[in-house]
């Protein structure tokens, strides 16, 4: 029977061909593309053996599995990135532990971000979570929201926004998530066309375990892959 270290180096190595190869279908490099190995499903001795097969970004849903996580001496050196709801009360702890910050879903939270950094003496990368398949239940701006938020971007002194995330539609097939992915990547570029100098906006963070190929077809450049990562492990 394998081992969690062989499933787990077997699953990062499935994900990776299959990153290589949707890449490639799409005509682009697959070294565009980051694998976010997201760990919210297990403890950090398990998530450690995703270190030993090669990941070096993961991603927490909550800050404090973020906090606890990159506390762990089993996975020093890993690149944190934060993929849920950060609260306002939440922030002073997380900025200094997260590379990049999925989730912004508010200008009042941006706000509040760059106020922290400003006191904390950093510059925080964030991304804006934008809602792009209309649900109701999804956080996120619209499209418009964004588009009138740009301007003032520059004002935000102590963060780079460096791109928009996105999360497909849980009800729809494959064909509504495409069209999910393809309507934050024409925002994307559309926003770069008439973007203030200092944003630039490289990076778009969508597609998960069961649509990142999808995803990528459309211009990912993070994907955000958790329980492919385990499979065999979990119940």
């Amino acid at each position: 029977m394998a081992t969690h270290r062989e499933l787990i180096a077997a699953n990062v190595a499935r994900i990776r061909e299959r990153i290589a190869a949707a890449a490639q279908a799409a005509g682009r490099d697959p070294a565009e593309i980051k694998l976010v190995a997201v760990s919210k499903y297990v403890d950090a001795a398990t998530a450690a053996l995703l270190v030993d097969a090669g990941c070096r970004s993961f991603g927490e849903a909550r800050p404090q599995q973020l906090w606890e996580k990159a506390a762990a001496p089993e996975l020093a050196g890993v690149e944190w990135h934060l993929i849920g709801r950060l609260q306002r009360n939440k922030i002073r702890r997380t900025l200094p532990l997260a590379a990049l910050i999925h989730s912004v879903d508010s200008e009042r939270l941006l706000a509040a971000i760059n106020d922290e950094a400003a006191t904390l003496g950093i510059t925080s990368r964030v991304l804006l979570e934008v809602n792009s398949s209309g649900d109701a239940t999804k956080q996120g701006f619209t499209a418009e929201e964004v588009r009138a938020l740009l301007p003032m971007i520059p004002n935000y002194a102590h963060l780079e926004v460096g791109g928009l995330m996105t999360m497909a539609s849980l009800d729809g097939d494959d064909a509504v998530a495409q069209a999910n992915f393809a309507a934050l990547r024409t925002l994307r570029d559309e926003l770069a066309r008439n973007s203030p100098s200092n944003v630039t906006l490289p990076e778009l963070s969508m597609g998960m375990s069961g649509d990142f190929e999808i995803a990528i077809a459309e211009g990912a450049t993070l994907v955000r892959v958790g329980s492919s990562l385990f499979e065999g492990l979990l119940p």
